[in-house]
Protein backbone atom coordinates (compact mmCIF):
# COMPACT_ATOMS: atom_id res chain seq x y z
CA UNK A 1 0.00 0.00 0.00
CA UNK A 2 1.35 3.46 -1.08
CA UNK A 3 2.31 5.97 2.21
CA UNK A 4 -0.28 8.54 0.22
CA UNK A 5 -3.81 8.71 1.30
CA UNK A 6 -6.31 8.48 -0.62
CA UNK A 7 -7.79 11.83 -1.89
CA UNK A 8 -11.47 12.49 -3.33
CA UNK A 9 -11.27 14.34 -6.08
CA UNK A 10 -14.98 16.49 -6.58
CA UNK A 11 -16.20 17.93 -8.96
CA UNK A 12 -14.57 21.10 -9.42
CA UNK A 13 -10.93 19.26 -9.19
CA UNK A 14 -12.18 16.75 -12.06
CA UNK A 15 -12.81 20.19 -13.86
CA UNK A 16 -9.67 21.96 -13.24
CA UNK A 17 -7.52 18.49 -14.17
CA UNK A 18 -9.55 18.53 -17.76
CA UNK A 19 -8.90 22.54 -18.21
CA UNK A 20 -5.45 21.56 -17.50
CA UNK A 21 -4.93 18.50 -20.03
CA UNK A 22 -7.14 20.96 -22.79
CA UNK A 23 -4.80 23.12 -22.26
CA UNK A 24 -1.69 20.98 -22.84
CA UNK A 25 -0.59 19.62 -19.78
CA UNK A 26 0.65 16.04 -19.79
CA UNK A 27 -1.35 13.25 -17.36
CA UNK A 28 1.80 12.29 -15.95
CA UNK A 29 2.40 15.74 -14.52
CA UNK A 30 -1.26 16.29 -13.63
CA UNK A 31 -0.83 13.26 -11.95
CA UNK A 32 2.22 14.05 -9.74
CA UNK A 33 0.81 17.39 -8.86
CA UNK A 34 -2.46 16.52 -7.46
CA UNK A 35 -2.12 13.36 -6.41
CA UNK A 36 -4.77 12.06 -9.07
CA UNK A 37 -4.00 8.47 -10.12
CA UNK A 38 -3.36 7.87 -13.52
CA UNK A 39 -5.54 4.99 -14.97
CA UNK A 40 -8.44 7.08 -12.77
CA UNK A 41 -7.02 10.18 -14.73
CA UNK A 42 -6.78 8.69 -17.64
CA UNK A 43 -10.73 7.03 -17.43
CA UNK A 44 -11.72 10.52 -16.72
CA UNK A 45 -10.45 12.05 -19.58
CA UNK A 46 -12.00 9.49 -21.73
CA UNK A 47 -15.86 10.63 -20.20
CA UNK A 48 -14.84 13.93 -20.64
CA UNK A 49 -14.04 13.24 -24.40
CA UNK A 50 -16.99 10.88 -24.50
CA UNK A 51 -19.82 12.58 -22.96
CA UNK A 52 -18.57 15.92 -22.14
CA UNK A 53 -18.72 18.15 -18.73
CA UNK A 54 -22.00 15.22 -17.92
CA UNK A 55 -19.56 12.55 -17.90
CA UNK A 56 -18.00 14.03 -14.94
CA UNK A 57 -20.79 13.96 -12.48
CA UNK A 58 -20.48 10.82 -10.43
CA UNK A 59 -22.65 7.77 -12.32
CA UNK A 60 -25.36 6.18 -10.59
CA UNK A 61 -24.58 2.81 -9.38
CA UNK A 62 -25.32 -0.38 -11.68
CA UNK A 63 -26.92 -3.66 -10.33
CA UNK A 64 -24.74 -6.39 -12.04
CA UNK A 65 -26.72 -8.96 -12.50
CA UNK A 66 -24.95 -12.74 -13.57
CA UNK A 67 -26.18 -11.90 -17.26
CA UNK A 68 -24.21 -8.44 -17.54
CA UNK A 69 -21.16 -9.76 -15.92
CA UNK A 70 -21.25 -12.48 -18.49
CA UNK A 71 -21.41 -9.73 -21.24
CA UNK A 72 -18.90 -7.76 -19.91
CA UNK A 73 -16.55 -10.02 -19.77
CA UNK A 74 -17.25 -12.10 -22.99
CA UNK A 75 -17.28 -8.82 -24.90
CA UNK A 76 -13.64 -8.11 -23.58
CA UNK A 77 -12.16 -11.92 -24.37
CA UNK A 78 -13.56 -11.88 -27.47
CA UNK A 79 -13.36 -8.20 -28.66
CA UNK A 80 -9.96 -7.75 -26.41
CA UNK A 81 -11.87 -4.03 -24.73
CA UNK A 82 -9.06 -2.61 -22.60
CA UNK A 83 -10.92 -2.76 -19.06
CA UNK A 84 -11.14 1.25 -19.53
CA UNK A 85 -13.09 0.71 -22.38
CA UNK A 86 -15.66 -1.75 -21.22
CA UNK A 87 -15.57 0.86 -18.34
CA UNK A 88 -17.14 3.30 -20.15
CA UNK A 89 -18.92 1.44 -22.15
CA UNK A 90 -21.23 -0.48 -19.11
CA UNK A 91 -20.69 1.82 -16.62
CA UNK A 92 -19.10 -0.67 -14.29
CA UNK A 93 -15.88 0.13 -12.35
CA UNK A 94 -12.73 -1.27 -14.21
CA UNK A 95 -11.41 -2.11 -10.77
CA UNK A 96 -14.75 -4.59 -10.86
CA UNK A 97 -14.41 -6.12 -14.09
CA UNK A 98 -11.44 -7.03 -13.34
CA UNK A 99 -12.50 -8.67 -10.64
CA UNK A 100 -15.15 -10.59 -12.83
CA UNK A 101 -11.94 -11.42 -15.58
CA UNK A 102 -10.20 -12.98 -12.67
CA UNK A 103 -12.91 -14.68 -11.15
CA UNK A 104 -13.76 -15.83 -15.28
CA UNK A 105 -10.42 -16.90 -15.97
CA UNK A 106 -9.96 -18.98 -12.61
CA UNK A 107 -13.45 -20.67 -12.18
CA UNK A 108 -15.42 -20.03 -16.22
CA UNK A 109 -18.29 -18.42 -16.37
CA UNK A 110 -20.91 -20.39 -13.91
CA UNK A 111 -18.67 -18.25 -11.04
CA UNK A 112 -19.80 -15.37 -12.14
CA UNK A 113 -23.30 -16.47 -10.89
CA UNK A 114 -21.81 -17.08 -7.41
CA UNK A 115 -20.00 -13.65 -6.47
CA UNK A 116 -21.92 -11.98 -3.85
CA UNK A 117 -21.94 -8.85 -2.28
CA UNK A 118 -19.19 -8.47 0.44
CA UNK A 119 -19.98 -6.81 3.75
CA UNK A 120 -22.72 -7.31 6.31
CA UNK A 121 -25.99 -9.30 5.12
CA UNK A 122 -29.07 -7.76 5.41
CA UNK A 123 -30.89 -7.93 8.54
CA UNK A 124 -27.42 -8.20 10.77
CA UNK A 125 -28.15 -5.07 12.26
CA UNK A 126 -30.05 -3.89 14.96
CA UNK A 127 -32.74 -5.53 15.59
CA UNK A 128 -36.39 -3.23 14.65
CA UNK A 129 -38.13 -2.16 17.37
CA UNK A 130 -41.94 -3.50 16.57
CA UNK A 131 -44.59 -1.44 16.04
CA UNK A 132 -47.46 -2.55 17.65
CA UNK A 133 -46.94 -2.27 21.98
CA UNK A 134 -46.11 -5.22 23.98
CA UNK A 135 -48.80 -6.39 26.61
CA UNK A 136 -48.01 -6.29 29.75
CA UNK A 137 -47.07 -9.53 30.91
CA UNK A 138 -44.67 -9.57 27.17
CA UNK A 139 -43.41 -6.17 28.59
CA UNK A 140 -42.90 -7.79 32.49
CA UNK A 141 -41.05 -10.60 31.18
CA UNK A 142 -38.93 -8.04 28.82
CA UNK A 143 -37.90 -6.55 31.93
CA UNK A 144 -37.60 -9.30 33.83
CA UNK A 145 -35.06 -10.74 31.81
CA UNK A 146 -33.39 -7.30 31.07
CA UNK A 147 -32.56 -6.99 34.95
CA UNK A 148 -31.33 -11.20 35.15
CA UNK A 149 -28.73 -10.25 32.43
CA UNK A 150 -27.83 -7.20 34.24
CA UNK A 151 -27.31 -8.86 37.74
CA UNK A 152 -25.20 -11.71 35.95
CA UNK A 153 -22.73 -8.96 34.66
CA UNK A 154 -23.13 -7.66 38.05
CA UNK A 155 -22.11 -10.59 39.71
CA UNK A 156 -19.22 -11.11 37.61
CA UNK A 157 -17.90 -7.95 37.96
CA UNK A 158 -17.83 -8.01 41.78
CA UNK A 159 -16.20 -11.20 41.19
CA UNK A 160 -13.37 -10.49 38.75
CA UNK A 161 -12.68 -7.38 41.31
CA UNK A 162 -12.54 -9.59 44.40
CA UNK A 163 -9.89 -11.48 42.14
CA UNK A 164 -7.99 -8.98 41.69
CA UNK A 165 -7.66 -7.86 45.15
CA UNK A 166 -6.95 -10.87 46.17
CA UNK A 167 -3.84 -11.15 43.81
CA UNK A 168 -3.20 -7.56 45.05
CA UNK A 169 -2.84 -8.93 48.80
CA UNK A 170 -0.86 -12.21 48.14
CA UNK A 171 2.21 -9.80 46.83
CA UNK A 172 1.83 -7.65 49.46
CA UNK A 173 0.03 -4.70 47.91
CA UNK A 174 -3.62 -3.16 49.27
CA UNK A 175 -6.27 -2.87 46.74
CA UNK A 176 -7.13 0.72 45.39
CA UNK A 177 -9.84 2.85 47.75
CA UNK A 178 -11.22 3.59 43.89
Amino acid sequence: MSERKRKKHGYADLLKYIRLLKGGRSIDSICKEYGINHHHLKVIWAKYQEYGVSGLLKSKKIKADYALKKKIVLDIEENHLTLHAASLKYGASPQRILFWLKVYREEGLAALARIRKQGRPPGMGRPKKDSKPLTELERLRKENQELKTENALLKKVRALVEERNARLREIGQGPSKN
